[in-house]
Order: structure tokens, then sequence, then C-alpha cells
């Protein structure tokens, strides 16, 4: 039954992003040495954010043992995400190709290292165990919102870089791109004051990345019409 439950959230959290490489075609351009970039510019920019964090915030932990919290320095805590999008336009610049190849192989070169990052350890250590628990099954399902979240960020930031966007379609970008590292600081706080569970967390955190991809999805339909990419 171990062995069952464990093999079970590796396929839930290792399958999608597999099913998402090969379905979509990037892996007949040769992309995968790409991913592996994107993977490790993820790293890089992680081992980056720990250290402003650790520089500029180093009571932050203390705040929290002590039952504070202080909602303008979570603000400036999640304000360091503004780093991922750094990352990511650096892997977008380094992938060559077409606009969908580009953003795919940085999406899932990015959410791969992720997953692999904070998943592989807690699973290895926790869903081995001799007894079953919904809270490894759900944090597999948090990485497939991960991967639909990182690819509707990536195709915000190749729009971003596009001087052939449509001017009206502008502000949506630049308005999602600047919310985008307070998002989880939103769902928690929204989740807080709805008083609502793991689960029902996660389902907004997936409507919420589900709205986003769709709209970004909807404008780069949009400029592709219109330039023919």
């Amino acid at each position: 039954m171990t062995l069952y439950h464990f093999g079970n959230c590796l396929a839930l959290v290792y399958a999608p992003y597999h099913m998402a490489y090969k379905i979509s075609g990037i892996s007949e351009y040769a992309t995968f040495s790409k991913c592996v970039y994107a993977g490790g510019l993820y790293i890089f920019t992680q081992l980056c954010k720990m250290l402003l964090l650790a520089t500029f915030f180093p009571d932050s932990d203390v705040n929290q043992v002590n039952g504070e919290y202080n909602a303008f320095l979570e603000i400036l805590k999640s304000t360091v995400d503004l780093a991922d999008l750094l990352g990511l336009y650096f892997a977008l610049s380094a992938i060559p190709g077409k606009g969908h190849a580009k953003i795919l192989t940085a999406a899932i070169g990015w959410a791969s290292a992720e997953v692999v990052v904070t998943r592989s350890i807690l699973l290895w250590v926790g869903a081995r165990g001799s007894e079953f628990d919904w809270r490894y099954v759900r944090s597999c399902a948090e990485s497939n919102v991960s991967l639909l979240q990182h690819a509707a960020t990536a195709a915000l930031v190749w729009l971003w870089t596009r001087s052939d966007l449509p001017r009206k379609y502008s502000p949506i970008v630049v308005s999602l791109l600047a919310l985008s590292p307070y998002r989880g600081l939103m769902e928690e706080a929204v989740a807080s004051v709805l008083s609502l569970s793991a689960w029902a967390l996660l389902a907004l955190r997936a409507v919420h990345a589900t709205i986003v991809g769709l709209t970004t999805l909807g404008i780069y339909a949009v400029l592709a019409q219109q330039i023919g990419i």
C-alpha cells in the first residue's frame, strides 16, 4: 500500500509535466537542453531571492513565532518574487523559435525545476510512510496548478517584450505581471477572510490560474492572428 501511494503521488506530480512536454510538440524542436537551462535559471533565481530575504528581512521568522502578522512586511517579501519575472525573461531570451515554443519551453523547464526542488523530498520522506495522508495528494495537485501559473506568467513576460503588442492590451499585460508576485499573498488573504479549507484554497488557486491563463491565451491568440506567429 505504501509503494502504491508513493507511485500514485509521483504519477500525479510528474506525468502532467511529461505529457505537456510531449503533447505540446516542443520535444520536436530539441528543446530539452533549453528546458534544463530554464530550470537552472529557476534554481539560481531562488538562491538570489533567499539571499535577499535573509539580508533585508532577517527578523521575519521572529514575528511569525510571536504570532504577529505584519501585512506590510509580507508585501515587501512578496515583492522579491519580481526576480522570478526577470529569470523568466532571461529564459525566454535564450530560447529560439516561435512564440509558443519559447513560452512552453521556459514554463515547463521552470516549473519542472520547481517541482523537483519543492516536492521530491516531501514525497520521498512523507508519501512513503505507512499511513495514507491526503495532504500529499493535495501537494501533488498544487504542482499541476503551478504549471498552469508558470505558463501564464511566461506568456505574459513574452507578451510584454513584444513591441507589436496592441496598445489596448498593454495595460492588461502590465497589470497581470505587476500582480503576479502577490498572487499567493492575495489568495491566502481571501482564504483567511472566507475561512477556506486547504482543498478550497487549492480550488481557488486553480480558478485564479485558469482565469489568468485564459486571459493571457486570448491576448496571445489576437497577437498571433495579427502578425502570423
